[in-house]
């Protein structure tokens, strides 16, 4: 399984999805071992890095991990969507706006993570958690999206994306956020319920970002 967490952006000195990425690097969770990385946080070489990934480690479940900043809750993304449209440059200085991540691709795809079901486990361990319905339009949605077209072709990969507020521990005062160890065990969670749920819950309303 593959967890793949973003290198810090924005001027932050930390990203809790890398360090959460490296923390789970080598665990086993559910009787499979888990593969961390880091992905760069930029157009284009964001998703060269999780196709390299992929070949690589040929994982059967592939969870992105993303910074954020402002939820207060742990936010399994309902749907990555064909566009790119950043408010700010990337690492790289990139900033494409209104452009497709894959020309000619379908406008999104859907999880193929059991979000729901992730989102009970986790408030069952009260853990905050809710469904979101959109993972913007800046690198993370832009890998996801990525991650998702190229699995379409990999039969049985599961794959999804996982957005988790600020850390604590980036002292981001009057901002919401969680403990760094809390977030970790979270997304072990996520990967657990990923591969012991094959159908996802069927219920309908709660808390959605």
């Amino acid at each position: 399984m593959l967890v793949a967490g973003f290198e810090p952006f924005g001027g932050d000195a930390m990203n809790p999805s890398a360090e959460i990425a490296r923390a789970l690097d080598g665990r086993e969770i559910g009787g499979c071992g888990v593969r961390g990385a880091v992905l760069p946080c930029a157009f284009g070489d964001a998703v060269a890095e999780l196709r390299r990934l992929l070949r690589a480690h040929q994982p059967v479940l592939v969870i992105g991990v993303g910074q954020a900043g402002g939820r207060d809750a742990i936010t399994p993304e309902r749907v990555a969507i064909n566009v790119d449209d950043a408010r700010i440059p990337d690492n790289r200085g990139r900033q494409p706006i209104d452009r497709p991540v894959v020309a000619g691709g379908p406008a999104a795809y859907w999880s193929t993570l059991p979000i729901k079901a992730i989102v009970a486990a986790l408030q069952a361990r009260g853990v905050p958690a809710a469904v979101s319905q959109t993972a913007g339009t800046f690198v993370c949605n832009h890998a996801f999206y990525g991650l998702m077209h190229a699995l379409r072709r990999r039969k049985g990969v599961r794959g999804g994306f996982v957005h988790v507020p600020w850390a604590d521990e980036q002292g981001k005062r009057g901002q919401p956020g969680l403990p760094l160890a809390t977030m970790t065990e979270a997304i072990a969670t996520v990967v657990e319920v990923a591969v012991t749920t094959r159908r996802d819950r069927r219920t309908g309303g709660g808390q959605t970002h």
